[in-house]
Formats: structure tokens, sequence, C-alpha cells
């Protein structure tokens, strides 16, 4: 069983590796204003971006799913870690020794498990790299080198060779201390017939296959001898760091330019990828052993922020199982903001073969020469049928029309519609116009998609409907969201950190204030300290924001805020669903235009007290009518004097502010 890591190690391992950098693997980030960035949240799918991170805090929150924390909560949430499992990766990257409280510094038997098998697949890419330079991987050269790529190319993509005897990576990795077991668990081997294990891969060119973050989590094999009986592409099976379906080779190094040229180009194998690249298309990624599905999908939007600038360009063989293929791409457009659009090859030639054949300017000039998904898609749907004919005609148009009412952008939808009928030889264009508007509008309608067969409670991708609002990341401006009214700290909300009450509107004023305070003492302390350390737990009126008080006085109170203060208010936190709110707090941008400062504190600090001086005025206003209306005058005299008092208090704050408090 693995030690715990040293508390002080972890604390450097949250100070070394900025959230933003390590954010920034997996999404584009853009700058959100207040020092804060903004992207697509990895959490879950959202039409505008609401994932926000606080560099200067540390912090992520996503104000769409409620998901949020710091460095090490994304790493573990993201790519599905444990707690030491996440502190081991950052500390790989910051460079930074680890100790275990049981045995000193770290051994291999006490990391993660995941991080094992990520450790034993870099052991192996080197491996395999340096086995392409020996006398047997002769006839993987030749196999490049017939391909356009020479040792500089093979070396970029980290291309290796399996020898083809049955354990040579099995001892290679025992000898670095890598169990049986993780072996087998990680893919690099399988156990023989006898149980015991041997590679998996022999005898294979392979190429790695990593992860947005640049981690091996997986290999491609390509058979390169007559007597491999094997498939021709051999790739590792599913294991707890390779999911064929969620991730695509190439990313980790087509990212940086997927992100600022706004242009992703999906192409079919390994070679297509470095033939792209190597042409000067360095946005290339493909598929790994699958076709291009949903989760596919999310990566690249993260990455290109749903831009309706920006484009994903398919290329497929002209052949028909390439056209097919660009039919099936189609069915995913519908969940890009993107443009979607297809590169088909000439003379059915892979990208790889049309670089050889006619050097890199002919791959750059495949990928502008591209037409929109939607043109090929309605193309491929007339010519299935006999345009001579009025059956023909009527059939090709009840399988386009679905196609062009599909189309996001309306006057380019009502272009192509007077386009199709003059495809189809359909004098009445209007009649054509028409049946796509009313096929568009059943599809707004039930919410699915034109022509059936959609997704019929809820948009394309099962989206927000109805009263569910959420405005450029910022689902609370008019009270909505999972804190406004009915959300997660609604009447009755199990599992919260507090017992049930009112549902948060931030449509009160008094919620309103209340939340701006709280941000305050969480992202500027000093602003609102010593005061805010005097204010009861009571006087938050809001159910979730008591509770948040409260964990700010047991983290020490505002006046003891240090560089570890957020830390200490989260870990003080009931619960997740009390930790999540504090998280959201320290990253929320302040509702002020301009910068936060002590005079702004002050209002608000002033405001909050104000209400609860009113709100117990009023209460023993009732109280002394209640003892006078029985006679009670000797009970309602200190009851009156306490009155008199507040209402000074309360006449105070409103002439002097926080002078008064």
């Amino acid at each position: 069983m693995a030690g715990r890591i040293n508390d002080e190690d972890v604390k450097a391992v949250r100070n070394a590796v900025p959230i933003d950098a390590v954010v920034s693997e997996y999404l584009q980030l853009r700058n959100a204003g207040g020092g804060n960035l903004k992207g697509l949240c990895p959490f879950h799918d959202e039409k505008s971006p609401s994932f926000t991170v606080s560099p200067s805090k540390g912090l992520y929150h996503c104000f769409g799913c409620q998901e949020g924390g710091d460095t090490l909560d994304f790493v573990m949430k993201v790519d599905h870690l444990s707690f030491s499992e996440a502190v081991e990766r950052l500390a790989a990257q910051a460079g930074i020794t680890l100790r275990y409280e049981e045995g000193g510094y770290g051994r291999a038997s006490q990391q993660g498990e995941r991080t094992r098998l990520v450790e034993a697949h870099r052991v192996a890419a080197r491996f395999y790299v340096e086995q392409l330079e020996g006398p047997e991987a002769e006839v993987g050269r030749r196999f490049l080198a017939e391909r356009g790529f020479d040792q500089e190319a093979a070396a970029h993509f980290g291309v290796g060779y399996a020898p083809a005897g049955w354990d040579h990576l099995v001892r290679f990795l025992r000898g670095k201390g890598f169990s049986d077991k993780e072996m087998v668990l990680s893919g690099l081997a399988q156990e023989s017939r006898n149980g015991r294990p041997i590679d998996r891969f022999r005898g294979r060119l392979l190429w790695p296959i990593r992860d947005i973050t640049g981690e091996v989590v997986g290999f491609g094999a390509r058979r390169l001898r007559d007597d491999d009986n094997g498939p021709k592409y051999l790739n590792t099976p599913e294991t707890a760091i390779y999911h064929k379906s969620q991730v695509l080779y190439g990313i980790d190094l087509a990212k940086r330019e997927i992100a600022k040229a706004g242009r992703a180009v999906v192409v079919e194998g390994y070679t297509d990828v470095m033939a792209c690249h190597l042409a000067g298309v360095t946005g290339a990624i493909a598929t790994c052993g699958t076709s291009f599905g949903g989760d596919h999908v999310k990566i690249l939007r993260r990455l290109l922020m749903d831009n309706s600038r920006s484009e994903v360009v398919f290329t497929f063989d002209g052949d028909a199982a390439g056209q097919k293929a660009a039919l099936r791409a189609f069915e995913d457009d519908q969940k890009f903001a993107a443009r979607t659009s297809i590169a088909i090859t000439p003379g059915g030639m892979d990208p790889c073969e049309l670089r050889l054949a006619k050097g890199d300017e002919a791959v750059r000039e495949l990928v502008e020469g591209r037409t929109l998904l939607f043109e090929f898609a309605i193309r491929s749907a007339v010519e299935q049928h006999d345009l001579d004919t009025a059956e023909g005609r009527s059939a090709a148009l009840e399988e386009a029309a679905p196609i062009v009412a599909r189309i996001k952008d309306t006057a380019i939808q009502h272009e192509h519609a007077v386009r199709l009928a003059g495809l189809l030889g359909i004098l009445d264009t209007q009649f054509v116009v028409r049946r796509v508007g009313q096929l568009a509008r059943w599809a707004r309608e039930r919410g699915g998609r034109p022509g059936g067969g959609g997704a019929r409670d809820g948009g394309p991708e099962g989206g927000p409907r109805g009263g569910q609002r959420q405005r450029g990341g910022q689902p609370y401006a008019d009270g909505g969201g999972a804190y406004g009214g009915g959300g997660a700290y609604g009447k009755g909300a199990p599992g919260g950190g507090f017992g049930g009450g009112p549902a948060l509107n931030l449509r009160s004023p008094a919620h309103r204030v209340e939340r701006e305070l709280l941000k305050l003492a969480l992202q500027r302390p000093e602003l609102v300290a010593p005061a805010f350390d005097a204010y009861g737990a009571d006087e938050f009126t809001a159910p979730p924001y008591a509770v948040l008080r409260q964990a700010v006085e047991a983290a020490g109170g505002v006046t003891a805020a240090d560089d570890d203060f957020l830390t200490r208010v989260r870990d003080a936190a009931p619960d997740d669903t009390v930790r999540t709110l504090i998280t959201e707090l320290a990253v929320e941008a302040p509702r002020v235009s301009r910068q936060p400062d002590e005079l702004y504190a002050g209002e608000q600090l002033v405001a909050v007290r104000l209400a609860a001086v009113n709100a117990r005025i009023v209460e023993l206003e009732g109280s002394a009518l209640r003892m006078e209306a029985r006679r009670d005058y000797e009970g309602s005299a200190p009851v009156r004097a306490q009155l008199w008092e507040l209402q000074q208090y309360g006449r105070g704050l409103r002439e002097k502010g926080a002078a008064a408090l």
C-alpha cells in the first residue's frame, strides 16, 4: 500500500505548477477580464465557455456544471486519477522529488497504478526508438523511407520498432522494476498459454499514441512481414490509461496550431498525420483504430473554443468507403459550432501517398481546396437517385432537404435550398425553399434533427432547453443557475452542509451583496479585514453563505489570510457542495466594473451589516409590540432600549458608512 505523501511536498507541487499551464494542456483559454481566463468546460458539453480559471488564486470553476477546485483537483478529474497519482504527475512535471511518510523518498512500489502504467509506456517508447536503429529493424526503416520519412521525421514522431522475439520488452521492463502484472495491465504484454507474459507487439513498426498532455498511453503497430498473420494494424487494447475513442493521434503536436489557427485537419492514419505535419499542415490528427466519434468531437471543441470562424477539415479517399466515412462524419456536424469541411484526395490517394507522388505543396492544396461538408452530403444524397423521373426527383428531395435544413446559418440555408432546386431540376424553387424551411422549423420545435431521428429530448447535444439559462458563462445573471432558485441550495437540498432554508435567489439584493462580500473575503481579504471577522454567520441570510462564513472563520479569518488561505477555507468546508461554492466565489468576477478597492469593500460591509441591523430592528419591534399588547411594559423596556441603540447604529452606518462599523 502506498505511503502518504508528505504535506509539505504536496504544497510545493501545488505552488510549482501554475493552474493555467496545466489546464491549457487540455483546452484553449482566453482572457475573461479581471485576471481570469475562460474556456469550454472539459467536464460537460456547452455552447458558450463558462469554465473559468483564476491563475492568481490557483483555482478553476465551471459556472455550467459547478465543477471546481485547484490544480490537483483538475488533474484528478480530467484524467481520472487518485490524489496521489495527480501529485506524482505534477511533481514529475515540476522536477520535485516526493517524500512518503512511510518510507522516505518515493519508490516504484509507492506510486499509483496509473502513474506506473504511464511510466511503463514512457520506458517502452524509449526502448522501441532504440530498437529502430538495430539491424533487425532495417525492414521498418525501409518502410518509412519508401513513404518519404527520414530518420529525423521518425525521431520527431517517436516512431520505434518492436523486436520479433517473444519477450524482449518484457525482460527489459522487468529490469526497470516493472512487475508482470503491470506489464499486462498496461497492454504492453499479454499472457501466453502457459500464463507467462510475452510482448504484445513483435516484429512491427510502432507509433506512440500520446494523450493531449504528451504522455504516451498506447501504441499503434504496423505489420511489416508477410509471415505475420496478425492484422495490418494492431493497437493497444483498452486499459486504465488508453481508450481509443478518447484519444487522437498527433493531438499533442497539433494542439497549439489547432488553437492558434482555429483549424483541425482529421486524417485517417499515422503516416497521413506525419505527411501532413511535414508538409506544413501541422494541425493534422487521426483517430486510433476507430471511427471519428463524439468523444473526439469534445477534444476538438475545447481547442477550437466553438468559434464560428474555426473549422474542422476531414480528409477521405475518393472511393466508396471514403465517401461513406465522410457522411458518417457529417452526422457529428451539429456538434461543432465550427464549420466542417471535406477534402477528397485525388485518385484515391491518402495524404501520405499524395505527398510522395506530388510533394508537400499538393498536401497543402488538398486542405486549402476543401468543400463544405454539407455541400458534399447534399451532392451525395442527390446522386443516389434517378433525376430523370418525377419519382426520383421526389425521393432525392426528401433525402437532401433534411441535410439543407441542418445548415446553421439561415442565409446559407436559403441559398442552398435554391441550389438544391437547381440540382434536382425542380422549376418551382419556392416549393423546395418552403420544404426546407418546414423541416428546419419542425426540428427547432422538437429539438431534434430535420427529418426525424434526432435527439427529441433536447438539442443535438442534449443541451439546455426551456427555462434553463446560461449567458456567456454567467448563469446567475437573472437568478438562474445552480444556486438561483431550486438549485443545489434550494429547500431541502440533500447533502447540503446546512439545514433546509429558502432557495438562494440572486435577484434578492440581500443575497447579491452577501455574495459580493464573500467574494471579496476570498479574493481580496485585505480589503475587508479586520471588520469581516467580526461578522457573525447569522448576518448572512442565505444558508450556503452562512456556512461559507463559518468556513472562513475556521480557516483563521481574513485577518490571518496568507498564501494558503483559500486552501484552508476549502479544507474547512463541511462537504463538496460548500467546497464547490467556495471555489466558485474565489474565481467569479466582482460585480463592479472597476478594480475593487477599500471604498467598494466598505460599501459591501456596510450593506450586509445594515441589512442584518434592519432585520433585527423588525424582529425587536415585533417583540416589543407583543409584550405591550399584554401590558408587559417592564419586559418591553429593555427591548425598546436595545431597539433604540440599533436604530442609532443603523443611522450611523447610513451616514458615515464603513467608519461606523
